[in-house]
């Protein structure tokens, strides 16, 4: 690290980091991290990134580790990494490996009668640490520079073989004392092979099982990308020819314009066809998914039974067989080998296709409709476009937008914390901005919970665009289950813009409530290189998708069952 022969324990912290790709990490500063940010800033490989809060910071390295791959945090203790719990939960639910760092109190102080401020006022400090471990993969606390070494490896190692968060608190009066060099790279970024003998067998059952279907489909779930295994994915489905179909949190995980590609399955809001030809079919292989209550549409629409396969992203579940510790990318690829064509699904499939008709434009003049609006985002999605749909009726309006191959698509359905997409935008944006076109769908009650990381946006001078759908309240509560708790201050969301420019910010912001004024704000928004571009879209409370319309009285009615009788 330029030169330097003696590590301490923030520098062998960032040589880590250094090690698994990170060329940032994102920070919120607090007395009992500064010894140790003075640490992670002597690698000047990687760049410190500074945040609006502790919650905003968490979210944004989840997007970054989205484009990334892994991320990191760095909060102070208990007031600031409690906050980022929140988002550190998110990132456990969606399989990302964002290593969350804190700056602990000294060490001396553990074990004694003290009582120290950012505290409960009690005399154990060990409760963070506690509750790290139910949202981390790995969670350990440096009290000692003689055991750093060997506990920052454990937890990055384990975050990169799990792809879940890992957690570590470096006591504030440690962060700067001398420790051992970092061994080879290669001892935290190892992974452990398949089992062959487990591989072999897993490959045999499920040829087996398919052997005896003749209308199968697949369906790809939302952790094929933690997986590793999107191209293996494509593997399976070539050598089967059968029809493939995304769950809606792993849209883009497969490419759309693949011509085995059939849509969004989605239960009763599946897009045309998908469901037909799930429904018809005699099998289903289950790619790394997750079946909640959203994905599965309040339980309506769960594969369950005999004829699903469950290939996660260690095991093999079929009827009568379940099979571990092989990795999916390697059983994809063997049984791509294995198998033989199975093209009854994607030959009913033509003949039931929907030959559906573009959206037709509105008038210029007209006030703004939710459609006119997608018609218009659809146009500027290229095959370098990432898409942000944060959670809200942008899940489906995202979902129906088509993707050219190299397009990606980022939800947050698990976890579904409204406000995730604009700090998780701007990781991602930190990471990506130079090579894509990074482009945010998100509701006016999402917004107003995270907003601030617009403005680091324009500090950055991330040209990402935003397109703030100004509905007056949170339409998804609403479909839901309404009441006046769904209602919200209006701000004017625009005029924010010019707040956080301040003296010196190129953010801009514009109000459009016709498909004129959008079509103009969309053109400046392509110009505009300098910073953000928030385009507040004004539309109709009630001017919703169909499919969240049927979709929240599915899930209303899930939420909604009577206890079992006791």
């Amino acid at each position: 690290m330029n030169g330097e022969t003696e590590y301490t324990v923030g520098t062998y912290l960032a040589k880590r980091l250094q090690d698994i790709g990170l060329t940032h990490h994102f920070a919120v500063a607090g007395d009992y991290n500064l010894v140790l940010l003075d640490q992670l800033l002597k690698n000047k490989n990687m760049e410190q990134v500074y945040c609006s809060n502790e919650l905003n910071c968490g979210f944004s390295a989840e997007g970054y580790a989205r484009d990334n791959g892994a991320a990191a945090a760095v909060v102070t203790f208990s007031v600031g990494a409690l906050s980022a719990f929140d988002a550190i939960g998110g990132a456990y639910a969606e399989n990302l490996p964002v290593i969350l760092i804190v700056g602990a109190p000294n060490s001396n102080d553990y074990g004694t009668n003290h009582l120290l401020h950012h505290t409960l006022g009690t005399h154990d400090f060990s409760y963070q640490l506690e509750m790290a471990k139910q949202i981390t993969c790995a969670a350990v606390s440096v009290t000692s520079a003689v055991n750093a070494p060997s506990q920052i490896d454990h937890a990055i190692r384990t975050a990169l073989r799990e792809k879940k968060p890992a957690y570590i608190e470096i006591s504030c009066n440690v962060a700067g004392l001398s420790c051992a060099a970092p061994g080879p790279a290669s001892s935290i970024l190892s992974d452990i092979p398949s089992d062959l003998n487990t591989l072999n067998a897993a490959v045999e059952a499920a040829a087996q099982f398919l052997a005896t279907k003749e209308k199968p489909v697949l369906l790809i779930g939302s952790k094929l990308r933690a997986a590793g295994a999107e191209k293996e994915a494509i593997q399976l489905a070539e050598a089967l020819g059968c029809s493939v179909t995304v769950m809606a949190a792993a849209k883009s995980f497969f490419p759309e314009d693949h011509p085995q590609y059939v849509g969004t399955y989605w239960g009763e809001v599946s897009s045309p066809g998908a469901q037909e030809i799930v429904d018809w079919s005699d099998s289903m292989i289950c790619l790394a998914p997750i079946f909640n209550d959203y994905s599965t549409v309040g339980w309506t629409a769960m594969p369950e039974g005999p004829n699903v396969m469950i290939a996660d992203q260690k095991n093999i579940r079929m009827f009568g067989y379940e099979f571990t510790d092989i990795h999916l990318r390697d059983f994809l690829t063997a049984l791509a080998k294995k198998v033989e064509k199975r093209p009854a699904t994607m030959i009913e499939y033509k003949r039931i296709k929907y030959n559906l008709e573009s959206v037709k434009e509105a008038r210029q003049d007209a006030k703004l409709m939710r459609t006119e609006l997608f018609r218009q985002i659809q146009k500027v999605v290229t095959s370098e476009t990432t898409i942000f749909a944060e959670t809200g009726d942008s899940w489906f309006n995202g979902v129906a937008l088509k993707l050219p191959n190299g397009a990606r698509f980022e939800s947050e359905m698990q976890w579904g914390h409204i406000g995730w997409s604009i700090p998780s935008v701007f990781g991602y944006a930190v990471s990506a901005a130079q090579n894509r076109r990074i482009i945010s769908l998100t509701g006016d009650g999402s917004f107003q919970l995270t907003a601030q990381e617009v403005a680091q946006m324009i500090r950055r001078k991330l040209p990402v665009i935003i397109f703030l759908i100004n509905n007056h309240g949170y339409t998804i509560e609403v479909e839901i289950h309404d009441g006046p708790y769904n209602n919200i201050k209006n701000w004017d969301y625009a005029g924010l813009v010019d707040a956080f420019n301040a003296e010196d910010g190129k953010g801009l912001g514009l109000r459009v409530e016709t498909g004129g004024e959008l079509s103009n704000a969309i053109k400046k928004a392509l110009v505009n290189e300098e910073g953000p571009t928030l385009i507040e879209c004004v539309i109709d409370r009630d001017d919703c998708s169909a499919e969240l319309i049927s979709w929240g009285h599915l899930v209303a009615k899930a939420n909604g069952r009577l206890p079992h009788a006791q």
